[in-house]
Order: structure tokens, then C-alpha cells, then sequence
């Protein structure tokens, strides 16, 4: 999720929005945007580097039975929600599919609408009733009447027939248009152009309150004040990169399956910021969730449409980042750089490491600071790592939040890390200013990490970036043995890199095969030694088979050769190429599989001499196991998906 708070710069450009939404897309946003305003954006919480639009819905709360009390219900697992892209839904007599022009923006639904519609654009408005334990799935214009184990999923299909002139209208909806099957079908002589399709689909974590229903009646509402569920909408600003869309649009022919997964079509890439990191704080000052008295804004509980006009429920905007930081610039001399990346198995700073049940951001760095280190982590609310740099597969992204929102087991009111997730800070040497979380004015300048060196990050005079080189401190992680895990525990192996020992995650058992080199360019390239070509495998997507770091960079185009020495550098033990341009790292192979060598036929961008992987397919290298050693299962989860694309 990129962020939830009442902002809607397509209703209310400008102001506080009525509502309160959950938003994905492209960390510009904000309460008023144009087109060059999205391409701003350096993240983006979907799975698509270049796709800077926004994507919003209204968010769901859960009622009390008294109506006195309001609590904001959660996405499954955080992660947001999923937007999908169809190329041939709409079509129209001697027409082609074509892209959002720059500017373009639009809305789908009603949030006055309280009763059934047999309309097109009603039935395009839609949640399902998710229950895994058997049986069909419920659709329903309205919410659902009983409880969902696996919690209500709320989709909007947004219209696909464009006038040809407009890139916008007053009511945000007349220059488009629904095909005559709604989500497909032909286009109307009125909106003659088709152009791709987009569905959105939001699920709520529902059953957290199965205990809660009261009178026989379903407890949700939408934050506009909704308890039917007929009101649900969504808006749509593009923000795609020129010519990137179309682009997809006229080279990618896997199908609606894939047409716009950057996994099979080449033109589209996955970003170079975590999605999951992709997060920034909110602009407007209030609180929207936890235990509230009322909606947020002037929204009663309503069955019927009703305008209110006679409530001032305007909040100020504010600077809000300090909200996830300690400020320790005047009283300690030290400054927040970010919210960067851990390693269960090859932690990122090793320098010296404690835990402590009376954690605080204060506490982790005078720890640090008193064991002579410059650079100080704290993670999962009571543990402090010390370093004198920040490894580039540690660095923060610039200007977002990140996953760091666990409070320090100390100090609620401070935020200590999460899971695989440090709040870093820094001694400063001269000028101290923390890290700026979101982005600055328009005018202002952004520099780019640099990742070929260890690094800290912190705020000079103005906007910019100032990157702080340092030796970096790591030490390799001592495991030289190369793994595939099952779904119970990790097993380290005493294996060779070719052939390749796996533990297959459906059955468990233990085989071994000798797969050979994934081609004759796989194996004929020159490598580190101890690393050689495992073969060609299963790239799972969720979780990654390769894990430890995903998509990683390094500042050159890509190579088998420049993955294996970048892994290498960072302490993993094996490498992965995929889709000729992308690098994994990890130290454990999950739920993969062997396959044919012709799999993996892509030439890598910097190199068509070598091969790096294919569609979901890893060309794999690994450095020689020396010794086994068992360790134990991971205490939490390292894997967190945010809006997809």
C-alpha cells in the first residue's frame, strides 16, 4: 500500500477529500497532480518499473453495534490490493487497442449508490465472498451477508471506450464509455476507441471480526459512509511512462494471462524499489485508523444516498514524516538515513548486535556509539545491529517510509524497524539533517543512490541526496553449503554446484540430478572461483525462489557473470538470472524445480553472449559447499507484497 488517507486529487483536487482511500501506484501522488507531477514518482508500490499512475478505493471500516465506534479494516496481509490490465476486452470495427494518453484520468462507480442496478456500469461493481473451504465463490453488487474466512474482495472494472477527445470531463466518467458486455464486448459509436482494460481488486481482512456481527447483519462500511457495499468506486490518474503502455500493448502477445507481466513481456521491467518499501507518510493530519468515534470527514452511516453540507470537516496538511523517525539530530548529533533491508541469513550490519526488552532508537545508538560504530539499525521492535556502513543491498530507497512500523518494545511512541526491515541512523559528520520521506518541491534535485559502493544515506542543505561512502564491514556469512528448502525447515546440504541437490517443497523427498549447464553460453562464461552453472529452473513468484534479494542492481546492465559477482560480494552462495535483465540472490532454492536447458534462452542486456534465464525460469549458479549445518526455521517472515500491476 502506498499510503491511506483523504486525499482524492481527481474529486477534490487542491483539498481534503471527503473520504478516506487506500491508495497504490507512483510516490507522487498527492492532493493535486498532473501528468508530469507522476512521472516525478521514484517508486512505485506495483510490480511495473515506469508505471507511475494511482490507483484508489475507499477504504473499509468495521461498525460497532452501538455505532459509537469505527475501526479501519486492513488489506490481507497489508500488501493492497491487485490491479490487472486486459489488451483485447474493447473492440471496435477497423480499431487497435491503445494506451491512457498523458493526462488521461478517470472514475468507475457511485459512492451515493445505495440500492441494486441493473445497469452496465453498476454491474461492473462488484465483491466476492473469498472461502476456500469449498464451494463456488459469491459475487455480489453488495457486500456480502455472512462472514468470509478468507475476507471480502472488492472489485471495480473501469470503462474501456475512450471519445477520442477528452482527458477528462466535469463528472470524471462522460468521455468513457463500457463495451456492450460491460467488461468487454464492442465499443459505442459514441466512444469509438478502444482502449486497454484495467480491474481493480481490494481485499479486506474481514474475518478478523467474525466474532463481531451483531442483529443478523453484516458490520462493514465504506468510508464514505456506506453499509451496502453498492456505493464501492475507484479512480485511475495515468501515470505510465510515454510510449511504455503501448509499447506492451503492441509487442507483448502471451494473453490476457500475461500481457502486462513484466516476467514475460520483455518491453516491461520490475521496479528497482521494492514495492513493498514503496510507501510514503500521509499529507493530511488526522487519524484514520485504530478506535474511532466517527468515520473520518463528515460521513454518517447511511442506507440511502445523503449529501451532507452542514459539517466542516476539513484537516490541515501537514508534514507528517517526523511520525516515523526519532529525531536525534540536536540532542545525539546523529540522523535518520531511511528505512533499509535485512537479511535473516546474512545480516546487514554485523559490527555488534543486541537485544533488549527496553528498546528505544536512543538506547540501540548510544550502544552503537559507545562500541566506536558510526551506524546504527534497530529491527523487530527490541534488536540493535551496529556498523560503519550500510551495504547497497541495505541501502534505503530515497523519500519513502519503507516496511519500518513495528514501535520500539521500549518506547511505543518510536518506531523500531519491522521484520527484515532496519530504521537506520548515522553519526553525522558536519551538516545533520534527516532523511526527507517524501518527495521534495519540483524544483528541488534528486541524486541517485549509488549501489556499487556500501553506503549511508542522509539529507544535505535542501532536497537532494547526499550519499555517504564508507568502508563497508561485512563478513562473509561462514555458509559456503548451498540449500532448497521444504515448507517445514531449512536444510543446508553438502552438495557440489552441478549436479544440484534439491528438496522438492510439495513431497519433500530428497533426488539428485545432474542438469548440466543451462547452454552452452551458460557454461562457457567466465565465473568466480568455487561458482559454477547449476542448470535452468522454476522461478515461483510468491514467494521468490531465490529470496534473499530480489532484483538486485548494481549500477551495470545485465549478466550472468555481474549477478554471481554481485551475490557473491553480498555473501550469498547462489545466483539467479531471469527475463535477460533481472538478478536474484539467496542462499536457499524454494519450491523450484529442474527444467529443460532450452528454458532458459534469453540473451542478458549487457552481455548477448551469455544467457540469463528466461520467463520464469532462473538460469542458476552456485559457489561449492564446504560443510553442512542445520539451522533453525526463521522467526518471521521475510517476504511482504504490496499492489500489484
Amino acid at each position: 500500500m502506498l499510503v491511506t488517507e483523504r486525499l482524492d486529487p481527481i474529486v477534490s483536487p487542491g483539498q481534503t477529500s471527503g473520504h478516506v482511500h487506500a491508495v497504490l501506484g507512483g510516490n507522487a501522488f498527492g492532493a493535486s497532480m498532473t501528468y508530469e507531477d507522476t512521472q516525478r514518482s521514484t517508486c512505485t508500490s506495483c510490480l511495473v518499473d515506469g508505471d507511475f499512475s494511482n490507483y484508489w478505493v475507499p477504504n473499509l471500516y468495521y461498525k460497532s453495534q452501538d455505532g459509537k465506534n469505527f475501526t479501519q479494516v486492513k488489506p490481507i496481509n497489508d500488501g493492497g490490493g491487485n490491479i490487472y490490465y486486459f489488451q483485447d476486452r474493447a473492440t471496435y470495427p477497423n480499431k487497435s487497442v491503445q494506451a491512457f494518453p498523458a493526462g488521461f484520468r478517470m472514475t468507475a462507480g457511485n459512492p451515493e449508490r445505495r440500492s441494486y442496478n441493473e445497469s452496465i456500469a453498476a454491474t461492473q461493481i462488484t465483491h466476492a465472498c473469498i472461502d476456500y473451504t469449498g464451494g463456488p465463490t459469491q459475487i455480489t453488487q453488495n457486500f456480502p451477508k455472512e462472514n468470509c474466512p478468507q475476507g471480502i474482495r472488492s472489485q471495480v472494472f473501469f470503462p474501456s471506450c475512450w471519445d477520442g477527445v477528452n482527458l477528462d470531463t466535469d463528472d470524471h466518467q462522460s468521455h468513457m464509455a463500457y463495451p456492450n458486455q460491460g467488461d468487454s464486448g464492442v465499443c459505442p459509436d459514441s466512444h469509438p476507441n478502444p482502449m486497454v482494460s484495467i480491474f481493480y481488486e481490494f481485499t479486506w481482512d474481514t474475518n478478523v471480526f467474525a466474532n463481531d456481527w451483531y442483529d443478523g447483519e453484516q458490520p462493514f462500511v465504506l468510508s464514505m459512509g456506506d453499509q451496502s457495499g453498492y456505493g464501492f468506486h475507484g479512480d485511475f490518474i495515468n501515470g505510465w511512462r510515454a510510449g511504455l503502455l503501448q509499447s506492451a500493448i503492441e509487442t507483448c502477445t502471451y494473453g490476457n494471462d500475461h500481457a502486462f507481466d513484466p516476467y514475460y513481456c520483455s518491453v516491461l521491467k520490475p521496479p528497482h524499489v521494492s514495492p513493498s518499501d514503496c510507501s510514503i507518510p500521509p499529507a493530511v493530519n488526522e487519524i484514520i485508523s485504530g478506535s474511532l468515534p466517527a468515520l473520518p470527514g463528515c460521513n454518517p452511516v447511511t442506507l440511502t444516498p445523503q449529501l451532507i453540507t452542514d459539517c466542516n470537516s476539513t484537516s490541515g496538511f501537514t508534514d507528517m514524516s517526523s511520525l516515523y523517525y526519532t529525531d536525534l539530530t540536536k540532542s545525539k548529533g546523529w540522523a535518520y538515513l531511511g528505512c533499509g533491508a535485512d537479511n535473516y541469513f546474512s545480516r546487514a550490519l554485523t559490527g555488534a548486535s543486541e537485544t533488549m526488552p527496553s528498546m528505544t532508537v536512543e538506547i540501540c545508538v548510544n550502544f552503537c556509539g559507545g562500541k566506536g560504530f558510526s551506524v546504527a539499525g534497530l529491527e523487530y521492535g527490541d534488536e540493535c545491529y551496529c556498523a560503519n556502513s550500510v551495504p547497497p543491498s541495505a541501502a534505503p530507497p530515497p523519500y519513502v517510509i519503507g516496511n519500518c512500523s513495528m514501535p520500539c518494545a521500549g518506547d511505543a511512541k518510536e518506531i523500531c524497524g519491522f521484520a527484515d526491515a532496519l530504521s537506520l541512523y548515522q553519526l553525522c559528520e558536519g551538516t545533520c539533517k534527516n532523511a526527507p520521506l517524501g518527495l521534495p518541491a519540483a524544483s528541488s534535485s534528486i541524486s541517485a543512490v549509488d549501489p556499487t559502493t556500501s553506503v549511508g544515506v542522509s539529507a544535505n542543505s535542501g532536497s537532494s541526496i547526499t550519499v555517504l561512502k564508507g568502508i563497508s564491514t561485512a563478513e562473509p556469512s561462514g555458509t559456503t553449503s548451498m540449500a532448497v528448502t521444504g515448507t517445514a525447515e531449512t536444510e543446508f546440504l553438502d552438495v557440489t554446484a552441478t549436479p544440484l541437490t534439491m528438496m522438492n517443497s510439495a513431497s519433500l523427498s530428497t533426488t539428485s540430478t545432474s542438469p548440466g549447464p543451462s547452454s552452452t553460453r551458460a557454461s562457457d562464461i567466465t565465473l568466480l572461483s568455487g561458482w559454477a552453472s547449476a542448470g535452468c529452473f522454476l522461478d515461483t513468484l510468491n514467494p521468490r525462489s531465490l529470496g534473499g534479494i530480489e532484483y538486485a542492481w548494481w549500477g551495470q546492465s545485465m549478466t550472468s557473470s555481474g549477478c554471481v559477482n554481485y551475490c557473491s560480494e553480498q555473501g550469498y552462495t547462489q545466483a539467479g538470472t531471469e527475463n535477460g535483465g533481472q538478478c536474484f540472490c539467496g542462499n536457499v532454492l524454494v519450491g523450484s524445480k529442474q527444467e529443460p536447458t532450452t528454458d532458459c534462452n534469453m540473451p542478458c542486456e549487457g552481455d548477448k553472449g551469455q544467457i540469463c534465464g528466461g520467463p520464469a525460469r532462473l538460469s542458476i549458479y552456485a559457489k561449492s559447499a564446504t560443510k553442512k549445518k542445520r539451522t533453525r526455521k526463521p522467526r518471521h517472515a521475510s517476504h511482504h507484497l504490496a499492489g500489484l500491476v
